[in-house]
Formats: C-alpha cells, sequence, structure tokens
C-alpha cells in the first residue's frame, strides 16, 4: 500500500471521531434535551439525531471505506462483500427507526409532515439509500449475475455511494439547524447559548468526519487490489515462464540438438565433398 502511515493516520482519525460523533450526540439529547423514550414527546423525537449519526454517518462512513482496510485484503472477496453489505443493512435498520420516531413525534404532536427542505432531501437521500441496497445485493452477491453488469454498474455504485453520503452529511447539517431554531427559544438560538455552541461544535465534527471518509475512499493507492487482475497476471506468468528447473532442461535439450544437428550437417558437407572428388 502507498502512504501507509499517512492511510493510519486518517483511519485513526476517522474512527476517533466517529466515536466522538456518538458520544456528541448522545450529550446532546440526555443532557440538553429531554433524554430518550417512546412516548410520542420530544423524548422519542431525540431518537432521530441518535440513530441517524450513528447509522446513517458513522457506520454508513466506516461501511465505505472497509474495502480500504489492508488486513482485510487476504480475505475473500465475498466476505468483505458480506460485511460491506451488513454494515449498510444496519445502517438501514436504524434510519427506518429514526424516520418511524420522527413521524411518531410529528402525528402525536399535530405537526405536518414533510414541509421542510431538511425532510425533503432527507426523504429523497433514504428512497435512494434503500434502492441502492437492493439493486447492490441483486448485482454484487448473487452470483449468476453476468460480470459485465457488474463491471457496467461498479462505477455508478461507487459514485452513488459516495454522493449519498454526501446528502447525509448536507442532510444532517440541515436537521440539526432546524432543531436548534425550533428549541432553543430562551435564550434564542442568535445568542448562541451553550447549547447552541456545543451542537454547532457537533455539526463541525460531522463535516470533518465526512471530509476524512470521502478522502480515504478516493485515494488511488489506498484501494483494494482486482483479484481477478492478480489471478490472470499469476496465471500468465506460470503459463508463459515454466519453472527452473524444466527450463534449464529444455535449454540443455535445444543445446544439444543443435549441436547433433551441426555435426550431421558437417557429416553430409564432407560426404557431398567425397563424393565430388
Amino acid at each position: 500500500m502507498e502512504g501507509y502511515k499517512s492511510f493510519l493516520f486518517f483511519l485513526v482519525s476517522s474512527l476517533l471521531l466517529g466515536f466522538a460523533l456518538v458520544i456528541f450526540v448522545l450529550v446532546w439529547v440526555l443532557h440538553y434535551s429531554d433524554g430518550l423514550a417512546w412516548d410520542g414527546d420530544s423524548a422519542e423525537f431525540n431518537w432521530h439525531p441518535v440513530l441517524i449519526i450513528t447509522g446513517f454517518v458513522f457506520i454508513e462512513g466506516i461501511a465505505i471505506i472497509v474495502y480500504r482496510l489492508p488486513w482485510t485484503w487476504k480475505c475473500s472477496k465475498l466476505l468483505m462483500k458480506c460485511i460491506h453489505a451488513g454494515l449498510h443493512l444496519t445502517a438501514a435498520v436504524l434510519v427506518i427507526i429514526a424516520l418511524v420516531a420522527v413521524f411518531d413525534f410529528h402525528n402525536a404532536k399535530k405537526i405536518p409532515n414533510m414541509y421542510s427542505l431538511h425532510s425533503w432531501v432527507g426523504l429523497v437521500v433514504v428512497v435512494l439509500f434503500m434502492l441502492q441496497i437492493v439493486v447492490s445485493i441483486v448485482v454484487f452477491l448473487i452470483p449468476t449475475t453476468p460480470v459485465s453488469v457488474r463491471a457496467a454498474l461498479m462505477p455508478i455504485h461507487v459514485y452513488g455511494g459516495l454522493l449519498l453520503f454526501g446528502g447525509v452529511i448536507g442532510t444532517s447539517l440541515m436537521g440539526i439547524t432546524e432543531k436548534l431554531i425550533f428549541s432553543l427559544k430562551n435564550p434564542p438560538y442568535s445568542s448562541l447559548p451553550p447549547h447552541a455552541i456545543f451542537v454547532n461544535t457537533l455539526g463541525i465534527l460531522i463535516v470533518v468526519f465526512g471530509g476524512l471518509i470521502l478522502w480515504i475512499a478516493t485515494r488511488p493507492g489506498w484501494k483494494r487490489p482486482s483479484e481477478p487482475v492478480v489471478k490472470e497476471h499469476s496465471s500468465y506468468r506460470e503459463a508463459s515462464s515454466p519453472p527452473p528447473e524444466y527450463s534449464k532442461a529444455d535449454k540443455s535439450d535445444v543445446e544439444l540438438n543443435s549441436e547433433a544437428a551441426r555435426k550431421r550437417n558437417l557429416n553430409l558437407d564432407e560426404a557431398g565433398q567425397r563424393s565430388t572428388m
């Protein structure tokens, strides 16, 4: 791997920052807000940011870079596909629960659903994310899918995943801002109380975490080696370059054959010369 020490730095930084995000959002809802519950009140709504940041930001970010871990390159590609898909499915389950929590809270409080830009963009991201999971399972996990189809859809799969992750980061920031505007009345959000400073810091950490994940995922030198290419190259070398012991034997046989042919030619020349004399 190129730049192994740099990779370790970015990987450790992203993991530490990811855990910090989870801690920050828990402190937000448990200390600055009304805690966690499933009672139709604001404590139920608080499950929404907790599960979104834990699942859709942190776990989804790890799912994106799991192929980049050099310690897993000796594992089978099928195993890594299952781990990759499992992390995505875990994030999907947490996201569904988060959506149920916010819709249940809105319905209990008679608050309209799906009226803000945050909700519009968020729903689009969730729908495309679920569609991405279904298509990816069908195309990349089912063995009967033609290799040509997988090769054609792989760039779309990679770009779509990164684009959706960027959408998750942006939607999370919109949601944080919207929640602070609605919840901070006295003192207001504009006066920047400690509550606002803390949650704004959470937003900055989300941006930095997203940047680290995207950097790790887009470095060509940190990409998992392509197994089919490696196998093809090794097979070609095995077919075109025989083992050393056989090469030496073949070489000696050629030399002996050449020497015998030369002697035969000399004998024929001498016989021809004698017949013409």
